[in-house]
């Protein structure tokens, strides 16, 4: 399995990092998980494309998430491709209906599926993976790809995302922000390293930066390593992690 990287941004530009978007690869199957501002350039510069991604995985339906949603549909369009699946929470259709119904020209320009999904073990792009509830502003889903590799989406760090993430070898979590910003919805470092703790986690990604956590990644780090002494980085866009 190849996981990269395509934005591991957040909802304020930092001008390096682009919005939400992974590419999971594995045995000629291509899944993109997210689809923020950014991705579909990325997607260009990773080699893929987006004529090779037929499926869009959805966490939540926050804008930093969904933005290039349409125009992959119309990249897609315009290159000649005939379909795309988007798979989504609860709400994925009628986020799609309602954007659809703004930009009404790509309606039926492809043949375009929706399906919605919940907490639990489903099939998607001849993946089989594992959906867990987080805690967001918005429903949102971590997802997991049996023990190879698990993506938190948004959400605060508690004790069952991270237990939902044991054993996996490569846990991707949002670590927004630094500790001495106040804020919820976002783990910050602190809360993460106590959540991980104990945890037997191959390594760690850390992924949805903002803009405050700009020249204190180590300090980040270090916050983490007080509770959790595992392999923790940070994610930067267009890294690939090959796991066995």
């Amino acid at each position: 399995m190849r996981v990269t990287f395509l934005g591991t941004g957040s909802a304020m530009p930092t001008g390096e990092r682009f919005q939400t978007g992974i590419l999971v690869q594995d045995d000629g199957r291509t899944l993109l998980v997210d689809c923020g501002s950014g991705v579909l350039h990325r997607l260009q510069q990773s080699g893929v494309g987006y004529e090779s991604v037929s499926t869009v995985l959805l966490t939540h339906h926050h804008l930093d998430h969904v933005s290039d949603l349409l125009p992959l549909v119309k990249a897609r369009w315009l290159a000649g491709e005939e379909h795309l699946e988007i798979v989504g929470p609860q709400g994925t259709k009628a986020l799609v209906d309602d954007l659809l119904s703004v930009y009404d020209y790509l309606e039926g320009r492809i043949d375009l599926r929706i399906r919605e999904v919940h907490e639990g073990e489903f099939s998607v792009a001849g993946f089989d993976v594992a959906a867990y509830e987080t805690r967001h502003s918005v429903p949102c889903l971590a997802y997991r790809f049996d023990d190879r590799f698990t993506f938190s989406g948004d959400s605060e760090a508690f004790g069952g995302l991270t237990n939902f993430a044991e054993g996996s070898a490569i846990l991707a979590h949002d670590c927004s922000f630094p500790d001495d910003v106040d804020v919820s919805n976002h783990p910050t470092p602190e809360t993460l390293g106590k959540a991980l703790s104990g945890r037997d986690i191959g390594r760690v990604y850390l992924t949805h930066c903002y803009p405050h956590t700009d020249g204190r990644h180590e300090e980040m780090l270090e916050s983490i390593g007080a509770h959790y002494d595992g392999d923790v980085r940070f994610a930067e866009d267009l890294t690939t992690v090959s796991i066995e």
